[in-house]
């Protein structure tokens, strides 16, 4: 079971259920145990803070992820599983405004770019990066 916890402040209206829905079916078949992740939909103030103190840039981008381990890393140590047997990815940071500005700009609803970007940002949890 994947367990998926979103926030959001009320100006920022957004299908949960679609969301919860599109990444238990995402990490069907990627992950063997039980998991869970923590989605955020923030402004682009807070994205801007967020980008400025962990990747010192000074903007706001549509989505961060920040994973709870580096999948892939330390390969020659086997991994311990939690205490709780349940497999914590991490947080997906979503900035609204960014999502409807690029909903705009691609001719998109709103709410398929927000489910791109959270799928985007699981590929980062489970250690698939694209280059910078």
């Amino acid at each position: 079971m994947v367990t998926v916890t979103i926030q959001t402040e009320s100006r920022y209206p957004i299908a949960r259920k679609r969301i919860t829905k599109a990444v238990q079916d995402f990490l069907v078949g990627k992950i063997e145990s039980d998991a869970d992740v923590s989605i955020s939909i923030v402004g682009d103030r807070k994205m801007l803070q967020l980008n400025s103190t962990y990747r010192q840039k000074d903007y706001p981008t549509d989505v961060l992820s920040f994973p709870l381990q580096e999948m892939g890393t330390y390969s020659d140590v086997p991994f311990i599983g939690p205490p709780d047997d349940i497999l914590h990815l991490g947080d997906i940071v979503v900035s609204y405004p960014q999502a409807v500005r690029e909903a705009g700009e691609e001719n998109k609803l709103v709410d398929d770019v927000i489910e791109f970007l959270i799928l985007h940002g699981l590929n980062h949890l489970l250690g698939i990066h694209h280059p910078e």
